[in-house]
């Protein structure tokens, strides 16, 4: 087999540049561990990559019928959430025992795993002890399950589908994390399959149960079945992901605040009261209110590392790129075995800043729209997101919304930041991700369940349209328009191995 540098279609001069671009620039490339929080350079972010399209965007001026159509909220689709139905069977009079879950990921990913864990506990008829959230190496944030959502909240909805406890009876308290990492324990699971089975968990997990009186189940992710499961199962998850995980009362406090001041701009701190706009208007604040979109854009140094996508950067970028995923994942990148043009016609590349822009700006957004930006770092700073607030000057993001002292128990808690971004984007009027990823999906089926517009990119006409440095805004846009008109939240069904967080109809959703 070649050397990973060999690999990629680049060539062999991109592999040896690879090789010795840290013999070149020491400084640049020192020895670093998995979460190291630089592993390379901020290169200056290119110029604008479509700058044609650019210039026409910003001269744009969208029509009040335009405008009508694109805020207008989506029509009843007829499908109705219905898990409140559920005529699952009682709480057993005696527990199996205690199941620990532990969950890797970020926020949405372990969000996931805490309804499997949920799911799984009532198959077995097992007590819960609330899940245990890993450190993730890249965003390195060690917050727990009580540091973000409301753990009372959540015993208190799912108290009559299955027991719960916060902590372990004194007798398992032995059953800890660091037990486990330090040697193979009889009490460990470790071997539960992606998507496994209920099946699985009854012949596998139960008789351990049955033996020791408690399992902990790790790793747990995506590790039980989206198919062949019982409806009440399928809808106790959809119950605990839409109704019993709710975020802990600060988060909610300052994400209420926050959405207040982009639908009332011009207000001190928040909406202007009901008197007053009686007063000058004749008419209540709803109707006053501003309508606001939020843009969920990861384009972090990982994303863009893993997606092996040129972004404009030149051969410095690219080299630095190449760097960090021989360091990270030795090269193991399946993406990296294609070209940026092969990539982007199979819409493989994330969005650009600038590149979102021009989408949102050939849907009809323009520059009075108010944007609200749900971001972790944007790798290339504030240079590479120059584009995208030129075209949307009144863009926001938490650290222009909220004071110092609003931020401070969030701040550099990955967890609780992302938290954030996903309470306001549950209220903004339109919501749309730059790229696939598990805040998008879990985003995408919560403002199914409740019948809000959600615009999914279509990345592969995209990576294409872009690939064309010759067309005119006019064909731009009108390809844009026709690509997305069943692209704005209507309703999909779940197809089988879909994801039930994505889609969650027909599952957890009835046809009125």
């Amino acid at each position: 087999m070649k050397p990973w540098y060999f690999q990629n279609r680049g060539g062999v001069m991109t592999g040896i540049l690879v090789m010795l671009l840290p013999m070149l620039f020491p400084s640049l490339f020192t020895p670093l561990t998995h979460a190291s929080p630089s592993v390379f350079s901020e290169w200056k972010a290119p110029k604008p990559r479509h700058l044609p399209l650019l210039k026409s965007a910003l001269q744009l001026e969208s029509s009040n019928a335009e405008q009508s159509d694109l805020w207008a909220p989506l029509e009843d689709q007829g499908w109705r959430p219905c898990f409140e139905s559920i005529n699952a069977p009682s709480l057993p009079q005696k527990s199996q025992g205690y199941i620990q879950a532990f969950l890797d990921g970020g926020l949405n990913q372990q969000r996931m795993g805490i309804c499997d864990a949920v799911a799984v506990a009532k198959i077995l008829n097992a007590t819960l002890v609330i899940p245990h959230l890993e450190v993730n190496p890249v965003w390195q944030d060690s917050s727990s399950f009580m540091d973000i959502f409301d753990v009372d909240h959540f015993i208190n909805v799912l108290k009559d589908d299955i027991s719960i406890v916060k902590e372990l009876p004194d007798e398992f308290s032995w059953s800890t994390r660091e037990y486990y990492a330090t040697a193979i324990r009889a009490t460990r699971v470790k071997t539960a399959p992606v998507h496994a089975s209920a099946n699985w968990y009854l012949e596998n997990v139960l008789p351990l149960l049955q033996s020791y009186g408690i399992a902990a189940i790790s790793p747990f992710s995506h590790r039980l079945s989206f198919d062949n499961l019982p409806r009440d199962i399928q809808q106790l998850r959809c119950k605990v992901n839409f109704k019993a995980l709710a975020f802990v009362p600060h988060i909610r406090e300052l994400g209420d605040a926050l959405v207040s001041r982009l639908r009332y701009p011009h207000g001190d701190t928040g909406a202007p009261s009901t008197d007053y706009l009686l007063e000058i208007t004749g008419v209540g604040d709803k109707q006053r209110a501003g309508k606001f979109v939020v843009l969920h854009l990861r384009f972090d140094k990982d994303m863009a590392a893993h997606s092996a996508c040129d972004f404009g950067g030149g051969k410095a970028e690219k080299l630095a790129l190449a760097k960090y995923r021989q360091t990270i994942w030795q090269g193991r990148v399946l993406n990296s075995q294609f070209t940026d043009e092969e990539l982007r016609n199979q819409g493989r590349c994330p969005l650009t800043p600038e590149e979102i822009g021009l989408l949102l700006a050939a849907l009809g957004f323009d520059n009075n729209t108010r944007l609200y930006l749900a971001s972790h770092k944007v790798y290339g700073g504030k240079a590479r997101i120059s584009t995208l607030r030129e075209l949307f000057p009144l863009m926001e993001d938490k650290k222009s919304l909220a004071s110092a002292e609003e931020r401070v128990h969030i701040k550099g808690k990955a967890s609780l930041l992302a938290a954030l971004d996903y309470y306001i984007s549950m209220h903004s009027d339109i919501f749309i991700s730059a790229s696939p990823g598990n805040m998008h999906n879990a985003l995408v089926g919560h403002r199914t369940f409740e019948n809000l517009k959600t615009i999914r990119p279509n990345m592969a006409l995209l990576g294409q349209l872009f690939l064309n440095k010759n067309i005119s805004w006019s064909a731009f846009q009108q390809a844009v328009v026709e690509g997305h008109q069943n692209r704005l939240g209507q309703l999909r069904l779940r197809k089988p191995k879909q994801s039930i967080y994505t889609y969650p109809a027909p599952d957890c959703m009835c046809h009125a």
